[in-house]
């Protein structure tokens, strides 16, 4: 089976990333292959088409029920016309009589008071990390000055807009409210720079960062949307596709290698890391530090710079291995509420296209994809098979092997701990037994001599100058 073959299913050539308008920026498969910019003038066209039809709809049945009205009514609309005078007079003295009434003069200032404040799971969130953002934020834009004063305030107005009609909004029109902000913010910043898209850019980030912290909770996975139910898809059918193997997918990697793994490792974590942040542009970040330890791994088992057709089937089977958490609520939550520049160029979006495109890949994986029959794929889906041959056989040998010493090394360590008390105890037997031996061996060459008797000693042969002197009585007194 050739090699040319075995890659067909997974490659992507690199023009298909791009807009499919032809704009040169990165496409996505959310935006159906356009970039956000072609994406938001289409679908807001098409908009605009639809609330034409709805509201040209509602005029002329409208006029139909109108006209069929008049024409019932006959001979009875003249009197009826009166009775309706009538009663629209009683009513409108009965509003102004409610109006001065003490009532409803506390209605309307509880109702201002109530449109003043502003969300609190929006507006102040009592978290570290919100604070800590606002902080940041504040002292970024002291470098600014007058238009940092007026940045700040338009970010306070727009984080009330948000949360006074965030309820209302489903996930796609709290998407275009976000990056209508980000547009009229960047243009008006774009002016003030003079074109520097560079400074325009690095204060869009801290914008970003500051709006999406406090509005993660309420547009992360919105109730409005079916982020939720995707994400269990995903994650079902990548446990489905466990049996996938790298030799199936064609990945140019050998995990033998100690520094390779050791990348392998690092660029399944950075992706599942990435559920963990809050803002857009760091989520972007880590599938930037995953994608390039993918390069690593690549570039040191090829000994030789990595392909754009060797990255896509490395980033498929990292995600195979991963299963990141919430994978398809993160990626819709990037699209959605990500500064647009990033997304359309720069390697953020080239590396978060490829995501995407990686899992719309596994999303339709079929037989055909891994050079497999019909018949093969179902029963490897179903778990009555597994992949069997001489490289799969080898890897899942290895890998028993691998397992068999990660747990027979705590009985071996254990057992050669318990080997020095054992032989220090022998030792020690042996140590007294010589000691023995040497003892019984030393009285039997040289047997002890009896002493003599203190009665038997020349008193004349005692020096009484080293003797020690008598003791004296001692007197106590009374």
């Amino acid at each position: 089976m050739s090699q040319k073959r075995e890659r067909r299913g997974i490659r992507v050539d690199q023009s298909e990333l791009l807009c499919k308008k032809g704009c040169g920026f990165y496409g996505n498969p959310a935006w159906q292959g356009l970039c956000s910019k072609c994406y938001r003038e289409e679908h807001q066209h098409l908009r605009l088409k639809q609330i034409e039809e709805d509201r040209a709809l509602a005029e002329r049945l409208q006029r139909e029920e109108e006209a069929a009205y008049a024409s019932s009514q006959g001979a009875q609309t003249q009197p009826r016309l009166e009775e309706r005078k009538a009663n629209e007079k009683t009513s409108k003295v009965t509003t102004v009589k409610k109006f001065f009434s003490p009532s409803s003069r506390a209605a309307p200032k509880k109702e201002s008071l109530e449109t003043k404040t502003p969300n609190p799971s929006v507006s102040r969130q009592c978290s570290v990390e919100t604070d800590r953002t606002t902080r940041d934020f504040i002292s970024f834009l002291k470098n600014l000055q007058k238009p940092g004063r007026e940045i700040y305030r338009q970010s306070q107005a727009f984080l009330e807009s948000m949360g006074s009609k965030k309820q209302d909004l489903s996930a796609d029109e709290l998407s275009e409210c976000v990056q209508d902000f980000y547009q009229n913010l960047s243009d008006q910043l774009l002016s003030h720079f003079k074109g520097s898209r560079e400074s325009v850019e690095r204060v869009m980030d801290q914008v970003e960062r500051y709006i999406m912290t406090y509005l993660y909770k309420v547009v992360f996975c919105p109730e409005t949307a079916d982020d939720e139910k995707k994400d269990l898809a995903i994650q079902k059918r990548i446990r489905d596709l466990h049996w996938v193997t790298a030799q199936m997918l064609c990945v140019p990697v050998e995990e033998e290698i100690p520094e390779v793994s050791d990348n392998v490792v690092k660029a399944i974590t950075e992706v599942i890391e990435m559920d963990s942040k809050r803002v857009p542009c760091d989520k972007l970040a880590y599938i930037t530090r995953c994608s390039k330890h993918i390069f690593n791994a690549i570039k040191i088992t090829k000994k030789e710079p990595a392909s754009a057709d060797d990255f896509l089937p490395t980033l498929i089977y990292i995600v195979l291995r991963a299963n990141p958490p919430r994978l398809q609520s993160n990626i819709q939550y990037i699209t959605r509420f990500c500064n647009p520049s990033r997304l359309m160029s720069g390697e953020d979006g080239y590396y978060f296209t490829n995501l995407c495109c990686a899992v719309a890949f596994i999303e339709k994986l079929d037989a055909q994809s891994l050079n497999l029959s019909p018949e093969e794929f179902e029963r490897y889906m179903s778990g009555q098979a597994s992949p069997s041959g001489p490289e799969t056989g080898a890897e899942d040998l290895s890998q028993l092997c691998g397992s068999l010493d990660l747990l027979g090394g705590p009985g071996l360590q254990q057992d050669r701990l318990a080997e020095g008390p054992r032989r220090l105890e022998t030792d020690l037997i042996d140590w007294q037994a010589s000691v023995e031996n040497d003892t019984q061996d030393v009285l039997a060459e040289r047997p002890p001599e009896a002493q003599p008797t203190a009665s038997a000693i020349d008193s004349d042969n005692v020096d009484s100058d080293r003797l020690p002197p008598p003791l004296q009585p001692q007197v106590f007194a009374g």
